[in-house]
């Protein structure tokens, strides 16, 4: 018996044959299991389809789950903290001391709702059509959104924050999971990053928007007020595309049947299998399996570290920029060229890997310039229009590709609908832990002395994400290279390719690097 026929009949004494799997399957259906050689011009106007269908969409969609949350870093400086007394200054002491813990719960709480919303929006995701989630999820996300311009106090936000991370917790989820499954893995790390690139283009784009409503000096609103219900009506169009959304390649209505058939073969080499009815049943078997396997949990550990950044910047950013010297406007006009490395440097990297490979030596060295950044602005003087602070917050923008590359890690080296949906939510999970540690690590009384607990907090925490991108390179090097010297038979792969196995139980699956 060859090692995969042993993985086979291991899931037949679990009682999921892998032959009923076969057969219930919609890829099966649409393609039987001999293998039909490629038309390259025919894949090739696919996967343009495929391209054009689902990567403007998802820039824009994640763009504005990047966005309403750094809204709040602009509206501070926009007379939020006052109206909603999130600020507190202590007059009793001299010099006075302002206390900005409740600014920080405020940037925080949001991503405890995406923590605790995460595996139920999974599970939904997974259970039910993609169309009938995630178009009314996001339709529920704008009008969340633009409540925040209804709120009176600090209390009332907090509230509202918590709920608004719930229901988005289900949109990146969704987006990893739905590149895994129409991409190889050769294609993944590019599509990823397109989509993830949205963290900068609209911090760009936001900031410009922000920077137009500060012009504001009439109105019966607050500034504020308007960047929110600017950021719900967006997000309002947004959700008509995720209504029209197809459920796998087999049902892609903006494809032929032709190119339906073509979309699930180019599937087939990689061993990721298809989402069809099947494989939205619920695996236990699988989630066992990802809870113990090291590779995953050191993916959430790299995403959980380096996304401490991003947790202290979306929400203070702003705020630390105009403590270099400069105006409110001018602190948030500096956010484009933090907003412009993320933007280009997630889709290069993302491009780079999927030409070359090499991912994690990508993320580590985009690891370095993040590092100089922190300890440029936290040993540079601060002053009157300081300039070297503002280069070490615009090399903070290389974060982005170092967390694009995590999530092409994470996304790739999983197979298993059930655990791929489980891993891309503890991924999520991971990036939730960062964003929450990230604005408590900025202690206001530490002003004076440019927030060293600050850059220290994240210094430590890119040391961590290098430590652990190191040991999953060699984890999964030695792995390759035990599944190349065994003696397996190819023609098993064609039979295995849609049978909905883990990357643990298909030998013939392969590991990014």
């Amino acid at each position: 018996m060859s090692a995969v026929d042993a993985n086979v009949a291991a899931l037949e004494e679990r009682k999921t044959p892998a032959s009923s799997i076969g057969e219930k399957n919609t890829a099966f259906s649409f393609l039987g299991e001999d293998v039909t050689p490629l038309d390259e011009a025919i894949a090739a106007r696919v996967l343009r389809k495929i391209d054009w269908f689902f990567m403007p969409a998802m820039l824009i969609g994640y763009g504005m789950v990047y966005y309403d949350k750094a809204i709040l870093g602009s509206a501070v400086l926009f007379g939020m903290t006052k109206d909603l007394e999130l600020s507190i200054v202590n007059t009793s002491v001299s010099p006075a001391v302002t206390d900005t813990t409740r600014l920080s719960w405020a940037t925080s709480i949001f991503y405890f709702g995406q923590l605790v919303g995460s595996y139920p929006m999974v599970y939904l995701l997974q259970r039910f059509n993609v169309s009938r989630t995630l178009g009314p999820i996001v339709l529920v996300w704008a009008i969340l959104c633009a409540s925040t311009a209804g709120v009176t106090s600090w209390s009332g936000l907090l509230v509202q924050r918590f709920f608004l991370g719930f229901v988005e917790s289900m949109v990146p989820t969704a987006f990893m999971t739905t590149v895994s499954g129409y991409y190889t893995q050769r294609e993944q790390a590019l599509r990823q990053s397109w989509w993830f690139s949205g963290t900068g283009w609209f911090t760009i784009i936001g900031s410009a928007l922000n920077y137009a409503f500060g012009q504001i000096t009439r109105g019966s609103l607050h500034r504020w007020q308007y960047l929110y219900i600017l950021a719900g009506g967006l997000t309002a169009l947004f959700s008509a595309w995720c209504f029209a959304l197809p459920n796998s390649p087999t049902d892609a209505w903006f494809l032929t049947i032709e190119e339906r058939k073509v979309a699930v073969e180019r599937l087939r080499h990689d061993q990721q299998g298809v989402r069809s009815e099947e494989t939205q049943r619920i695996k236990v078997s699988q989630i066992k399996e990802a809870l113990l396997d090291v590779k995953i949990w050191l993916v959430a550990l790299m995403m959980a570290s380096a996304y401490t950044v991003n947790g202290a910047v979306s929400g203070f950013g702003p705020l630390i920029v105009s403590t270099f010297g400069y105006t409110t406007l001018e602190s948030i006009l500096f956010q484009f060229p933090l907003g412009f490395i993320c933007a280009i440097g997630i889709p290069l990297t993302g491009f780079l890997a999927s030409r070359y490979g090499n991912r994690i030596s990508m993320l580590l060295l985009c690891t370095l310039p993040t590092i100089a950044g922190f300890v440029t602005i936290w040993k540079s003087s601060w002053g009157h229009r300081s300039v070297a602070p503002v280069v070490g917050y615009s090399l903070i923008g290389f974060f982005g590709p170092v967390v694009s590359l995590i999530i092409t890690l994470g996304a790739g080296n999983v197979a298993g609908a059930t655990k791929k949906s489980f891993v891309a939510a503890a991924v999520f999970v991971a990036y939730c832990v960062g964003n929450i540690i990230g604005p408590f690590l900025i202690d206001s009384k530490q002003k004076s002395r440019h927030y060293p607990k600050l850059w220290t907090g994240l210094i430590i925490c890119y040391c961590i994400t290098i430590a652990a991108a190191s040991t999953l390179f060699v984890i999964l090097r030695r792995e390759n290279k035990r599944r190349d010297a065994l003696d397996l038979d190819d023609n098993e792969r064609t039979r295995l390719a849609f049978k909905d196995l883990t990357d643990k139980e298909n030998l013939h699956f392969r590991y990014i690097m």
